[in-house]
């Protein structure tokens, strides 16, 4: 899909290029773009945008001045998209503890539309680090749209079903959106709204919301206004001080007060943003410390347990002291790794390993459906031996076979000595899903339970969409590791990387909660607490029943084996949305244990809390509500005798429902892992002259089939002229076809 948008895109800017703006324009003529410039250029949205889906080129044409151009024979399949032309956009972002809320509020217009003719539109929402979409609400002149989350049990009624394209991600961070049927000429008013992670990096954190806009999304007119507004606002709770440290926009300060920012931009620009929004802060302490934020449920909530939210965050001092580490490596090599995914798997594993330190422990574990070990035993670190595993990866990564998860697991948890010096870590990487999931949950669950000062973590890494990544996570939370996922295999080495980073930055293990005697309910995720480490702060969340205690005492164990204790202040708060801000943590996490034990009331759960807070799950479906805003008539007044002003009536609005495609991950695909396909491998279309040409060989066929030689022979010679006239001509059409068949594949091996 996303192959066949970006050549779409590049279609629809060539044929925008039929548009006529009259004399009065602000922008020059595009000038011919260097070899280096075309390079580097990409059709895929750095940015909200509109697109008008073109499928019938005579259509295009300027609104409001007709060119009257030369009439386009045939049709663009696949559709073009042109871009649309934006008139205002407005960024409003909430940053709350690592979570940001996302608003952009633009106007579009139809500008490349016969003002007689109507097209549908596509939206395309790029979002951030693990953006999950919120809703999108259109406004046409006669009609709105507005997307709503529900249950699998309102699916019914729904009047349709949307085509895949018509919603859906192009990629993991890019959603899109069709509208029908929209007047050319139409100003388009949209507002969407997503959310995303913010990034931390030695004490800050750091906003990136795709703002990027091309040239061509400018208008074209001199005496268009176009205003660009960004609105900012941080809040890391009561107590602690925030302190910015760089923005990309020239933002003005409005606001500052304990634990919060505002800033403000606004101004008439002649051409849009040309680079992302991205924002920095520091949450000011050189140590670990951090907080307990309480909040009360909404009055709507269908839990109605009070709401908590915790977060250690590990500070910027760079000396402090991590774990030594007894590290194996668990790498899928089976058939579907083959091309890209085993090549940046490889890249990535040697990345990590010229990063461990010399004290630490390593072994590399690849399997398919048999397992090949680099050692026998755990090996030092040393520069030798990280020379000769880098030698072995690229002579026995070589993807084939199919996927058996369990037994490397269970070599890898035999290798390790569980000294206390040493943090033991499993880190699993994989892109198929298996069948003995489950029991493999179980059998590591029975692990975990012996008796170690320090227990296995497992660090678990999904590519693509075939494997289960709810599985996955569960081995993670487990084991007090963590996880992380690749959707697309062009980030497989960015995400190993971070993974891994944080793998071997472990500062504070083994955390705990205590003096929590006096709480009737205490429900915290994830259970157990995963490990602190430099590279990320830690949030939990949960709900209880009772009065908390003023402080929450924190405790674990330091990479020197000392204990740490550390006291969290309790705060009331009502100025953060505690319930937003932790829905997808919850849900993602809650849908792990739900797959796991297979309860259903566990899945209403989640349903319910994906519902609330308008979070995408697995076990609800977002729906296009299409309301007609009625027409305004005037009531006839000719049958009264006293004459009086007419009365304006409004019809009654029409609402129409259509279910988008399931936008969750799944849980993994078992049959794509057994026949070993490849994470984002597409069915190829066949080009249409082969379409053609096989229709005609295939009818050739069935003739043969039904008729012989001499039958043939027997039946022209009792034809008169004009069946033989027609016959010639049927047969010489079919001809034709397998001709043209030939030229098309000539003629696509050279430029003429």
């Amino acid at each position: 899909m996303e192959g066949e948008f970006v050549k779409s895109v590049e279609d629809g800017v060539h044929l925008a290029k039929r548009i006529y703006f009259g004399k009065d324009r602000a922008v020059a003529p595009p000038k011919p773009m260097t070899a280096m410039e075309k390079a580097s250029l990409s059709y895929l949205p750095e940015s909200p945008m509109l697109y008008a889906v073109i499928g019938d080129p005579a259509i295009v044409d300027n609104p409001d001045i007709p060119s009257y151009q030369p009439h386009v024979h045939g049709r663009c399949d696949p559709p073009a998209l042109i871009p649309l032309q934006m008139n205002g956009i407005s960024l409003e972002a909430d940053c709350y503890l690592d979570t940001a809320f996302i608003t952009v509020t633009g106007s579009w217009r139809v500008h490349c539309v016969m003002g007689s003719r109507s097209c549908d539109c596509r939206i395309a929402v790029p979002m951030g680090e693990q953006g999950s979409i919120l809703g999108v609400e259109v406004e046409l002149p006669r009609k709105s749209y507005s997307t709503k989350i529900v249950t699998l049990d309102d699916e019914s009624e729904t009047e349709k079903v949307a085509k895949i394209e018509d919603g859906c991600f192009l990629k993991p961070h890019i959603f899109t959106l069709s509208i029908p049927q929209v007047d050319g000429g139409t100003n388009i008013s949209v507002t969407i709204r997503w959310s995303q992670k913010l990034l931390y990096c030695n004490g800050q954190l750091t906003l990136d919301v795709p703002f990027s806009f091309p040239d061509f999304v400018t208008p074209a007119g001199k005496k268009i206004s176009k205003k660009e507004k960004i609105q900012l606002n941080v809040n890391s709770g009561p107590g602690i001080e925030v302190i910015c440290k760089s923005t990309s926009h020239p933002l003005k300060e409005r606001q500052r007060q304990a634990g919060k920012l505002g800033f403000f931009y606004e101004s008439d620009v002649l051409n849009w943003s040309r680079a992302n929004f991205v924002f920095s802060y520091a949450v000011s302490s050189s140590h670990t410390y951090g907080n307990v934020l309480l909040q009360s449920p909404p009055p709507l909530d269908s839990d109605q347990r009070e709401i908590f939210c915790c977060s250690l965050f590990p500070g910027d001092q760079q000396c402090r002291k991590v774990f030594r580490k007894e590290v194996v490596f668990v790498v899928d090599i089976s058939g579907s790794m083959k091309g890209k995914p085993i090549e940046d798997t490889k890249q990535a594993l040697c990345t990590a390993l010229s990063k461990l330190d010399s004290q630490d422990l390593f072994n590399i574990i690849a399997f398919n459906s048999e397992k090949y070990l680099f050692s026998s035993s755990l090996e030092l670190a040393t520069k030798k031996s990280i020379e000769n595993a880098t030698q072995w990866i690229g002579t026995n990564f070589i993807a084939g076979g199919g996927t058996n998860i369990l037994n490397p697991l269970t070599q890898a948890m035999e290798m390790f000595s569980y000294t206390q010096q040493h943090i033991p870590i499993i880190f699993l990487v994989t892109d198929g899903a298996v069948e003995d999931e489950r029991h493999i949950c179980n059998v590591l669950k029975s692990h975990l339970m012996q008796k170690q000062m320090i227990c296995p973590r497992l660090y678990t890494f999904g590519i693509g969409l075939f494997c289960n990544h709810y599985f996955l996570r569960m081995l993670a939370v487990m084991s007090r590791g963590h996880y992380n996922a690749a959707y697309d295999v062009d980030s497989i080495e960015v995400r190993v990387e971070q993974l891994f980073s944080r793998a071997s930055s472990v500062i504070l293990a083994n955390i705990a909660f205590e003096n929590l005697d006096g709480l009737e309910e205490f429900e915290v995720f994830p259970t157990p607490v995963p490990d602190l480490s430099s590279k990320g702060l830690l949030v939990l969340s949960g709900r209880y029943r009772g009065v908390f205690p003023d402080t929450l005492q924190a405790k674990g164990v330091l990479a020197d084996l000392s204990n740490f204790s550390l006291d969290l202040k309790a705060i009331q708060t009502k100025d953060i949305p505690l319930d937003k801000v932790l829905a997808r943590q919850q849900i993602e996490l809650l849908t792990a244990q739900a797959w796991l034990t297979e309860n259903k009331d566990l899945e209403q759960k989640i349903a319910q809390t994906s519902i609330q807070n308008g979070v995408i799950s697995e076990y609800t479906r977002m729906i296009l509500i299409e309301t007609d805003k009625g027409k305004v008539v005037t009531e006839s007044t000719s049958k009264r005798k006293v004459s009086t002003a007419p009365k304006k009536i409004e019809e009654a609005k029409l609402q129409k429902k259509t279910l988008l495609q399931n936008l969750g991950a799944g849980f993994g695909n078992y049959s794509a892992t057994i026949e070993n396909i490849s994470p984002g491998a597409t069915e190829t279309k066949p080009e249409t002259a082969e379409i053609l040409a096989m229709a005609a060989s295939n009818c050739c066929g069935k003739m043969c089939d039904i008729c012989c030689c001499m039958c043939c022979i027997r039946t022209c010679s009792k034809m008169n002229d004009q069946c033989a006239i027609v016959l010639t001509q049927f047969l010489g059409s079919l001809a034709c076809l397998g001709c043209f068949a030939c030229c098309e594949l000539c003629c696509s091996g050279n430029d003429g």
